[in-house]
C-alpha cells in the first residue's frame, strides 16, 4: 500500500515538473517584415521571458520589407533577455533582404536544407537602380549596420558586406560553410537536438543553451497585427487605393446610389492607414491622382484622347513610383499596374461613350420629331390645330402662326399627341 502511494506520489512529481518545465516558444513569420511583424516579435520575446522560456524560436520565411522596422527588430533581438534562435525555414524559404540582416542578428541562425539567404542591397528593389550620393549614402550605411550586428554575433562580416552591396545570395551550405549561419536543421526536432548545449550570448552574457526534452508553445499574431500585416502588402494597398476612388466617383456621379460611397470610402481609409506603414513616395501618389482626374476629365469633356493620353502616363508612373523603394524592397507587382491601368482606361472609355450618346439627340419616338421639318395638310392658326405630314404620319399641330397649306414647318416641341410647330420662311419665287 505504501509503495503504491510512493508510485502516485512520483508520477504527480514528475507530472507537475513536466507541466512548469520551461518551454521553447515558437514564432512564424512568413511574410514581409513591417511593423506589424516587429510588435508580433517583441511582443513574444516580451512573453518568453515572463514565462522564463528557455528560447524563442523565429521560423522565418521573408522577402525583405522597411529597413526602418528592420533595425527595431534588429534591436530587440541584440538585447533580448534569452536566447533568441532564428530558423530560416521550411525548404524553399528565403530570409531575403531584411530577413538577412535578422537572421544574422539572432543568437542562433539556422536554415533548413533548400533555403537562401541574402540579397541584402537597401535599393534593389526590381527596378533600375538609383546613383547618386544618397544612394551611396543609403549603401554604405546598410554596409556598416550589417557588419555591426555580424561583429556582434561573431559571424562572417565580409560576406553580409557582399550581400548588401553586390545583393549576393547563397544557400544553405554555402552559408554554413562560410559562418553565415551556425547550423542546418531538418525540422525544428533537428534544430533542438543540435541547438542543445551550444553556447551563445544572450544581451552580452555567455549562456548555454538547454533544449533537450522542451515543450513546444506556438505563439500566434493577434487580430490587429494580422490587419495591418495584410495592409503592408503595397498590391493590396493599391487595389483599396483604386476602389475607394473608383467608388468615390461612382458616388458623386450617381448620387443617392450609396454603396460604391460607402465601399469606396472604407477602402480609401484602409489605403491612407496603411500610408502610415507603407514608406510613401508623394510625388508618386499625386502623380496617380493626376492621371486619375485627367481620365476623369477626358470622360466628361472629351478632348479627341489628348487629356486621356496624358492620363494614362501621369496613373502609370504614379503607380510606379507609388512605394519609397530606398526605404523598402516591397513594390507593387508590374502585372497589378497592367491590370488596374487597363481596366481603369476600358471602363472610363465605357463611361465615355455612354455620356456621348446620351448627348445625341433623339433620332427616334416622340422625342425624334423635335427639329424634324413637314408639309402642314390643314391650316393652322393661332389657337386653332390644324394637320401637319411627316415622317409619314399626319399629326395634329399647334402654332402661334398662321400656316397655310402646303406650307413647310418645323417641330418646336412635343405636347402630348400634338406637335407645336414653326413656319419656315418659304424661298421668293419671283424674278
Amino acid at each position: 500500500m505504501m509503495l503504491a502511494a510512493a508510485c502516485v506520489a512520483i508520477l504527480l512529481t514528475v507530472g507537475a515538473h513536466a507541466q512548469t518545465s520551461p518551454p521553447v516558444v515558437l514564432i512564424t513569420v512568413d511574410t514581409s517584415i513591417n511593423p506589424a511583424v516587429a510588435d508580433f516579435i517583441e511582443e513574444s520575446i516580451d512573453a518568453a521571458a515572463r514565462q522564463k522560456a528557455r528560447a524563442l524560436v523565429i521560423e522565418l520565411d521573408t522577402p525583405g520589407g522597411l529597413l526602418s522596422t528592420t533595425r527595431r527588430i534588429v534591436k530587440d533581438l541584440l538585447g533580448a533577455p534569452l536566447p533568441v534562435i532564428v530558423y530560416v525555414a521550411p525548404s524553399g524559404a528565403s530570409a531575403a533582404s531584411a530577413g538577412t540582416f535578422v537572421t544574422i542578428a539572432a543568437s542562433l541562425a539556422a536554415m533548413a536544407p533548400g533555403t537562401t539567404i541574402g540579397a541584402a542591397h537597401p535599393l534593389e528593389m526590381g527596378v533600375t537602380e538609383e546613383k547618386g550620393a544618397a544612394a551611396t549614402k543609403m549603401e554604405n550605411y546598410a554596409v556598416s549596420f550589417a557588419r555591426t550586428i555580424a561583429e556582434q554575433r561573431g559571424r562572417n562580416q565580409d560576406w553580409v558586406e557582399k550581400a548588401v552591396r553586390q545583393s549576393a545570395s547563397i544557400g544553405d551550405q554555402e552559408a554554413l560553410r562560410l559562418h553565415v549561419v551556425d547550423l542546418v536543421a531538418t525540422d525544428l526536432s533537428d534544430l533542438l537536438r543540435q541547438a542543445d548545449g551550444r553556447q551563445v550570448y544572450v544581451a552580452g552574457r555567455r549562456q548555454t543553451l538547454n533544449l533537450h526534452g522542451a515543450l513546444i508553445e506556438t505563439r500566434e499574431m493577434t487580430l490587429t497585427e494580422r490587419i495591418i500585416d495584410k495592409l503592408s502588402d503595397p498590391n493590396i494597398v493599391y487595389l483599396l487605393l483604386m476602389a475607394g476612388l473608383v467608388g468615390l466617383y461612382f458616388e458623386f456621379a450617381h448620387p443617392g446610389v450609396y454603396a460604391p460611397g460607402v465601399i469606396g470610402a472604407i477602402c480609401l481609409l484602409l489605403a491612407l492607414m496603411a500610408f502610415q506603414v507603407l514608406p510613401i513616395n508623394n510625388t508618386g501618389l499625386l502623380l496617380l491622382l493626376l492621371g486619375v482626374a485627367l481620365l476623369t476629365a477626358e470622360v466628361l469633356t472629351p478632348s479627341h484622347g489628348i487629356l486621356g493620353l496624358g492620363g494614362v502616363i501621369a496613373f502609370v508612373l504614379g503607380s510606379l513610383f507609388l512605394i519609397d523603394t530606398s526605404q523598402t524592397n516591397l513594390v507593387i507587382s508590374r502585372a497589378a499596374i497592367a491590370g488596374v491601368t487597363v481596366g481603369l482606361v476600358i471602363g472610363m472609355a465605357g463611361l465615355a461613350w455612354l455620356l456621348a450618346e446620351r448627348r445625341k439627340p433623339a433620332l427616334t419616338g416622340r422625342e425624334g420629331l423635335v427639329g424634324e421639318v413637314g408639309e402642314i395638310r390643314q391650316a393652322v392658326k393661332p389657337g386653332a390645330a390644324g394637320w401637319i405630314f411627316i415622317h409619314g404620319e399626319m399629326w395634329r399641330a399647334t402654332s402661334d402662326q398662321v400656316l397655310e397649306i402646303g406650307a413647310p414647318a418645323r417641330v418646336k416641341a412635343v405636347k402630348g399627341m400634338e406637335l407645336e410647330v414653326q413656319g419656315l420662311a418659304q424661298k421668293s419665287s419671283g424674278p
